[in-house]
């Protein structure tokens, strides 16, 4: 909810969520999806693109494909993308704003390093990048929020998908895996 309201979405505007396959990514489908909007997601397995297609995505695309941003150029024409949900800013930030239409938004969720941008690129679109982190919201916020996604699985738009489990004593291995590994499917949890 968090990641849309500070996009400003509109029924009808366009969303890519990069790295759709994990936890928050296949959750950013699903409300993107109950919200109206046409929803693109990038995964980079068979198995995370289908789970995409199945949680709310309109289209999915092969991050680890080359051409991957072609492929969604082609798809969205020269319209391009409103709104795009970031998981590896360090990675994606520069292409992402070869992807937005005027007036776009990157929201960065996730990232691991630096990476060098164009400012020209935001000037000419008029575009944003838009940093958010759960916990800057108010404790007011917050619970909106944990309402509304309560609602939606009570209501059954939203369903929260189980990815790998780990016991407590296995929490540096699992840190490791998530750190470490080549993507998810699905929220990682860890066991009591």
């Amino acid at each position: 909810m968090h990641l849309l309201s500070s996009a400003r979405v509109k029924a009808g505007e366009s969303v890519l969520v990069h790295g759709a396959s994990g936890g928050v990514g296949l959750a950013a489908c699903q409300i993107a999806r109950a919200y109206g909007l046409k929803v693109l997601g990038t995964a980079g397995t068979e198995e995370g693109q289908k789970i995409v297609l199945q949680n709310g995505a309109h289209e999915v695309f092969n991050h680890r494909e080359v051409n991957y941003i072609d492929k969604i150029k082609k798809y969205v024409g020269e319209k391009r993308i409103d709104v795009i949900i970031e998981m590896l800013a360090n990675v994606n930030l520069s292409k992402d704003l070869s992807l937005l239409s005027h007036g776009g938004r990157v929201i960065v969720v996730g990232n691991r390093g630096t990476i060098e941008i164009n400012p020209r690129d935001t000037m000419a679109k008029e575009s944003s990048i838009i940093g958010v982190t759960l916990f800057s919201s108010t404790k007011e916020e917050f619970q909106q929020y944990a309402a509304a996604l309560q609602a939606g699985m009570e209501i059954g738009w939203l369903k929260p998908v189980i990815g790998s489990q780990y016991p407590l004593e296995k929490v540096a291995e699992a840190h490791k895996d998530i750190i470490h590994g080549s993507g998810a499917t699905g929220k990682m949890i860890l066991l009591l």
